[in-house]
């Protein structure tokens, strides 16, 4: 999954991203609101995560123009103001959830994963396809009940494919979904996180099937 973090305090939002990133995310940064906002309109996120308190646009205005253009977006607002009223308005304005400063990094990760879950259209936190199991609770892999050791960016690619399950998702969008806009990412990544996958999942009884022209679907095989 792919997040944005919104947040002015450098240091705050460097420990967030190295954190999000060990726990398997692909993380973009913006210090303020306006990049934040063009951040928005050019890519596309599972979730963001936003302080108030920013420079150029407050982060209450960017949260009720996202909104106001119909974007669900799942955000979660991390803000020091812990008042009622703060949390009023946050909320009131569209947010999915509100976290007050300071916090716990495990605590931010369980909000993440509630609020993606009930963003998706797919209810359940378990996803099962053949003998190829994702959990959504652990965010973690199981080929019969045996847990599968990806590296992230192999993760992301999976996650991505499960999440998108029956449909045919392109290299641009799961290359979306690994790299964040400060990563150089080779035109040929992708093909190789999808050639180490398949060797993974050789025991399994799914595929990654190339569609030429279209991208890649996961599917189960007899």
């Amino acid at each position: 999954m792919r997040l944005l973090v919104v947040e002015d305090n450098k240091d705050l939002a460097a420990w967030l991203g190295k954190a999000l990133r060990q726990a398997q995310y692909a993380i973009d940064i913006a210090h303020d609101g306006e990049d934040a906002e063009h951040m928005l309109k050019v890519a596309e996120y599972s979730a963001m995560i936003l302080d108030l308190a920013l420079p150029k646009l407050d982060g209450l205005t960017l949260l009720k123009r996202l909104r106001q253009s119909g974007n669900k977006l799942p955000v979660i607002i991390l803000t020091a103001n812990a008042s009622l009223d703060g949390r009023v308005a946050g909320l009131d304005s569209g947010a999915d959830d509100y976290l007050a400063k300071p916090f716990e990094i495990a605590e931010l990760e369980a909000r993440i994963r509630a609020v993606v879950r009930r963003g998706q259209d797919r209810a359940s936190s378990e996803i099962t396809v053949g003998n190829l199991r994702f959990s959504g609770g652990t965010r973690q892999f199981f080929v019969a009940d045996e847990l599968l050791q990806l590296t992230p960016r192999e993760y992301a690619v999976l996650e991505q494919l499960v999440m998108k399950l029956g449909n045919t998702v392109s290299k641009a969008a799961l290359s979306e979904s690994v790299f964040g806009f400060d990563d150089e990412a080779d035109p040929s990544a992708i093909e190789i996180y999808v050639h180490r996958l398949r060797k993974k999942l050789e025991s399994s009884s799914v595929q990654i099937a190339t569609l030429r022209g279209l991208g890649y679907l996961l599917r189960h095989v007899e």
